[in-house]
């Protein structure tokens, strides 16, 4: 029997442990690893690719036996130790051990190979016994106060009696076909060869970093959609290399799970909040171990999916706003240029959005005869504009056949059978039509379901200041069965006609009620509202607005005759 003695001579006697015990439960598994391996090795009937692999796992024996002389000795045991470098220490052989064995075996099943799998199961398991005896015999060491509690000098629980269950091998019909690149950066070599050599049999490419200041050149030299870090490395530690990994633009966005041992708790939730997607405990359980990284690729998968839809809409709207820009340009570009001489006009066109429903113009029908039109589709985007060009190229043209242009009534009938609704994807539009003759001074003119237009005598004439100028008729293209009538209104010297659609009058105010038609012509009555010019009207209706945009399109046309 061997005790710690007391530090001082003068302190509690501590509780004995019996180290020759301890040293021969632990020597007896891995005398079952070094024997069964050094069986297989004598049999000399496996593949030679099997042979590095049984001499990795017999020099981790060896190297698990030294270790056992090294720190369960009397002198050694009792001294005040790190044991958070012993526990990675102690580890590292035995986690070679339980890899190589679990490749081996998942190879010789593929190679169809029987015979050593149940050996290979022996060195396996055997490993695993040595693990949890070697974790139980570190909680209770007397090295430090918190050894009963399970608390080593580091401050961490340990977990004696781990279990170990290999999966059942993979055959090669059935063998993983994953896809991936993936950087292991692991400062020991053997790590590093185990788990890139079982996830290269899954399918993935792998790349391998031996500390972490290669895994950044790399990193930022090539492609990866996975790193997976050692948390304890010489140099830069995984803490430095993932906060240098998520600190960097180009790579931030790239996964990486950390490599720990299982005492490691509360540095892998230091990991988590730095920014890494997971981690997977030494030794590595295969199913876990696959599982985890599949779904890790799968989140950056449906990640970089999000992304590219992101960018690829962003590229979409991008072009739609380019393409909508210049058809709102073409629209504009129909509009008539500005007239002078004895009939002058000027106009505001403002849509709601880049494209609106609303459209105007006026042309020479002959030399007696001059037409004047806006109307108003109802709706606003693109299919209300492509309804309204029609329209209004339809006009402009003449395009009816057998149609006078210079009798309203008639064009809007025509228009109403030629537009209908059913046909135009269910689109109406309103519009008024005149046509004005210079030799008598007679305004010819037809409203289908439009607001009436504005004849605004000149100042100081006789009669009424505004008058409406409008016929009873439905919108153009609701009712097949429909008649539309004209009107007829001489045009005295120095009157003004207004030409606009709903949205000059229908203004939403702030506090979301909306301008009616009578408040409309009541505010007419103000000389200083009857005289704006149409730029002007629109500044008005954005003030009463109270924003810089306006619901719905905004039409105002002037005609001023001398």
């Amino acid at each position: 029997m061997s005790q710690r003695p007391p530090s001082d001579g003068t302190g509690p006697v501590p509780p004995r442990v019996d180290l020759s015990r301890i040293r021969h439960e632990l020597r007896t598994p891995i005398n079952h690893i070094l024997g069964y391996t050094e069986m297989l090795l004598e049999e000399g009937q496996l593949p030679a690719s099997f042979t590095q692999d049984l001499k990795r796992i017999h020099s981790g024996g060896r190297q698990l036996r030294a270790l056992i002389s090294e720190y369960f000795d009397e002198e050694k045991y009792f001294t005040h130790r790190d044991l958070h470098q012993l526990y990675h220490e102690l580890r590292t052989p035995v986690n070679h051990i339980i890899g190589y064995s679990e490749l081996l075996q998942e190879q010789a099943a593929e190679h169809g190979v029987h015979q050593p799998i149940a050996d290979l199961k022996k060195i396996h398991a055997a490993a695993g016994e040595w693990l949890a005896l070697m974790e139980a015999y570190l909680v209770a060491s007397p090295t430090s106060e918190g050894a009963a509690a399970g608390e080593n000098d580091a401050g961490i629980t340990l977990n004696p009696g781990l279990g170990f269950k290999l999966p059942e091998p993979k055959t090669a019909a059935a063998a993983f076909s994953d896809e991936g690149a993936i950087l292991i950066v692991d400062d020991d070599e053997q790590n590093r060869d185990m788990l890139a050599r079982r996830l290269r049999r899954y399918g993935y490419t792998i790349s391998t970093a031996q500390n972490g200041l290669q895994a950044l050149q790399l990193a930022r030299s090539q492609r990866f959609d996975l790193i997976m870090l050692d948390m304890i490395m010489p140099g830069l530690d995984g803490f430095q290399v993932l906060a240098k990994f998520k600190g960097d633009p180009s790579l931030r966005e790239t996964p990486v799970i950390m490599l720990s041992a299982l005492d490691e708790e509360n540095g892998i939730a230091r990991c988590i909040e730095l920014g890494a997607e997971d981690y997977l405990a030494k030794p590595f359980n295969p199913v876990f171990l696959r599982a985890r990284i599949g779904a890790c690729l799968e989140k950056k998968r449906l990640r970089d999916q999000e992304r590219a839809t992101h960018v690829a809409l962003q590229q979409s709207q991008k072009q739609l706003a380019g393409e909508l820009a210049q058809a709102a340009a073409y629209v504009r570009a129909l509009l008539p240029e500005p007239l002078s001489g004895s009939i002058e006009t000027e106009w505001c066109f403002q849509p709601s959005q880049q494209l609106g429903g609303d459209t105007f113009g006026y042309h020479w029908v002959d030399d007696d005869h001059w037409a004047i039109y806006l109307l108003d589709v109802c709706g606003h985007g693109v299919g209300a504009a492509l309804l309204s060009i029609s329209a209004l190229n339809t006009i402009r043209a003449q395009a009816l056949p057998n149609v006078d242009f210079r009798r309203p009534a008639e064009v809007l009938a025509v228009l109403n059978r030629t537009f209908w609704m059913e046909n135009q994807n269910f689109l109406y539009f309103t519009l008024w039509y005149g046509v004005y003759r210079p030799s008598d001074h007679q305004l010819e003119f037809s409203s289908g379901g439009h607001p009436p237009a504005l004849l605004v005598a000149a100042p100081g004439s006789n009669g009424p200041a505004i008058t409406p100028l409008a016929t009873n008729s439905p919108a153009i293209g609701c009712l097949d069965l429909v008649t539309f009538k004209s009107s007829a209104q001489p045009i005295a010297a120095g009157s003004r006609l207004l030409l606009f659609s709903d949205g000059v009058f229908e203004i939403f105010r702030p506090d979301e009620k909306v301008g009616t038609w009578d408040e409309f012509m009541k505010e007419l009555e103000r000389p200083e509202i009857l005289a704006l010019r149409p730029a002007q009207r629109l500044g008005h209706a954005l003030e009463v607005r109270g924003a810089k945009e306006l619901e719905d399109d905004f039409s105002l046309l002037e005609v001023r005759f001398k």
